[in-house]
């Protein structure tokens, strides 16, 4: 298997400084390191309200977006902009382009989500461009979307958790869309629990389909080339703890078994395309589907979808 951007691990970082975002979004206060030297040209951390960025003007896209996300900040969540827009603080020949998506065939995929920004500033900053890849429609607004409600409600069970969130740029025939921005092959949401130490990994494919993986800290650094939480021990980065269930396909890893055996569930299909825009709709018996119905809950943020907080929207249709 040939790679565009991961081909050596180090052992040693190249990039190495201190963030300049004051270590909020990060655990430990230190950001991720890149050991990969085919990473580090153009790159450039952005600074966010409630999130933090690293760049890539050679993918025109984020090589991660740092999180940290608290019970207390997701009780105060604001309205979605879907002000997407050019990141100004990049060169313009280093970042993508609002044209550079148009009629491409995908979505403008979140690293940092919509969903868990706690006011209107930070929704819009959530908007840029800086923060999105080139991701397929289907797995936007389906397995990915589900899994960052999941790692939400993770986030209130535990109380506070940091989240690394990047693209993979894996094989021989990688795609631009626009002529510009680089198309990755998986994308992957690394989670560390500092009340346990432990964290894990879930991994897809930037592809139509509900199969994920569940891997450990390790192994996604492996594949990535980036030391995604510096100060995590490591041997807890050598085992993948549990992460909640999304109701998707786990094909591997240490996923919880038990709660997809006991609680099988499956999005049914739907009776009408999903608009690839949040529109105005805020209620239950608005929703044509399910899966509409998990769009609007996971990607708008509509949480009075679900009344009763187990993560599956709008009961009459969805069970």
């Amino acid at each position: 298997m040939k790679y565009l951007f991961v081909i050596v691990i180090l052992t040693s970082s190249l990039m190495s400084a201190p963030t300049k975002c004051g270590g909020g979004s990060y655990f430990g206060g230190e950001a991720p390191d890149i050991l990969n030297p085919k990473l580090t040209p153009k790159t450039k951390e952005l600074c966010y309200s409630s999130f933090a960025i690293m760049h890539s003007g050679v993918s025109r896209t984020p090589l991660w977006a740092g999180e940290h996300l608290t019970k207390a900040g997701l009780s105060s969540h604001s309205e979605r902009t879907n002000d997407f827009h050019a990141e100004e603080k990049l060169a313009s020949d280093e970042r993508a382009e609002l044209k550079d998506y148009a009629r491409s065939g995908f979505d403008r995929g979140h690293m940092a989500p919509s969903a868990d920004m706690p006011n209107e500033k930070a929704q819009h900053e959530s908007f840029s461009l800086a923060n999105m890849i080139p991701q397929n429609q289907e797995n936007n607004r389906g397995i990915w979307a589900k899994i960052e409600g999941a790692t939400r409600n993770l986030a209130k069970d535990s109380g506070e958790i940091y989240i690394v969130s990047g693209p993979i740029f894996i094989g021989s025939n990688l795609q631009r869309i626009g002529g510009r921005v680089l198309v990755p092959a998986k994308i992957y949401k690394a989670i560390f629990d500092p009340s346990t130490g432990q964290g894990a990994a879930y991994l897809v494919d930037n592809s139509q389909g509900a199969d994920y993986e569940v891997v450990s800290i390790a192994k996604i650094e492996e594949i990535t080339g980036i030391r995604l939480f510096p100060k995590m021990s490591a041997t807890s980065k050598q085992t993948a703890m549990k992460l909640p269930a999304t109701n998707g396909s786990n094909f591997g890893g240490r996923s919880d078994r038990n709660a997809l055996a006991t609680k099988p569930y499956k999005v049914p299909a739907a009776s009408v395309t999903v608009s690839a825009q949040c529109g105005s709709k805020r209620i239950c018996r608005e929703m044509n589907s399910c899966e509409e119905a998990m769009f609007y809950l996971n990607t708008c943020g509509i949480s009075s979808l679900d009344g009763n907080h187990d993560g599956i929207p709008c009961s009459k249709l969805c069970k």
